[in-house]
């Protein structure tokens, strides 16, 4: 697989990933439900998140721009992926430049190695050094998903919605530091947020994510879609690696 065909297939993805975000989710188990009390959805949620095996993430920013590079030349504004135990992924980054210019980059991570495209041959290189983006800690099942879910604390059922044609229960908590910088993949450091999760009430899976943080005194709002848990997604190292 070339550079250049990876990144096609990433673009691919993504709107794959926006169709099945806006689907009516027909195919969904709709019962026996969760019982709808807020303990019961947050230990069922715990469960099913340790247990992911695969999923696609899609995760958005507002607000303050958030660097992913200690030059502060690069600010992420999207990234769309798919992610597979133990820790496999890909995700196309729309990053601005410079505060100006808006591109795409590829990103790959497979165990310990992460590949970034290069924004203006758009070959992939081995991530530089001052670059800390790497795609397979948008999704950790045991060591981020699990514990944060399990560690939630003043949880609220908001209620039952529809989001998407499909019906959520909404809940609102407190998620402790440590665990959100985990499921961040470290954009958000050193702070106790206020998360409003939607998740299914049959399975548990959360399907969206909701909360606001602080970036160098800015308020940053974050978005993160997750769907297509299961899923069986085709990630491999790129060929024709730049030295």
């Amino acid at each position: 697989m070339t550079a250049r065909t990876t990144t096609l297939t990433l673009l691919a993805a993504s709107t794959v990933i926006v169709a099945a975000c806006g689907g009516s989710g027909s195919g969904e188990p709709t019962e026996p439900t969760i019982p709808s009390d807020p303990t019961s959805i947050v230990d069922a949620s715990a469960a099913a998140m340790g247990a992911t095996t695969s999923v696609r993430f899609e995760l958005r920013r507002e607000g303050a721009p958030v660097f992913i590079d200690e030059f502060e030349k690069l600010t992420l504004d999207s990234a769309v992926g798919e992610f597979t135990v133990p820790r496999s992924a890909q995700a196309l980054l729309q990053v601005g430049v410079e505060g100006g210019l808006t591109t795409e980059l590829g990103a790959i991570a497979l165990d310990d190695e992460v590949w970034l495209s290069n924004p203006i041959t758009g070959n992939f290189e081995t991530l530089p050094a001052g670059y800390d983006i790497d795609p397979s800690l948008f999704f950790d099942p045991t060591n981020g998903w699990q514990p944060l879910m399990e560690n939630l604390t003043d949880v609220v059922l908001v209620g039952t919605e529809q989001r998407e044609g499909n019906a959520r229960y909404h809940i609102a908590a407190t998620a402790p530091a440590e665990q959100v910088e985990v499921i961040t993949a470290r954009l958000v450091r050193d702070q106790d947020v206020q998360i409003d999760f939607w998740i299914q009430p049959v399975t548990g899976e959360v399907a969206e994510a909701r909360f606001s943080a602080d970036f160098d005194g800015g308020d940053v709002r974050w978005t993160l879609l997750l769907s297509d848990y299961g899923g069986e997604f085709d990630i491999e190292a790129p060929d024709g690696l730049a030295s």
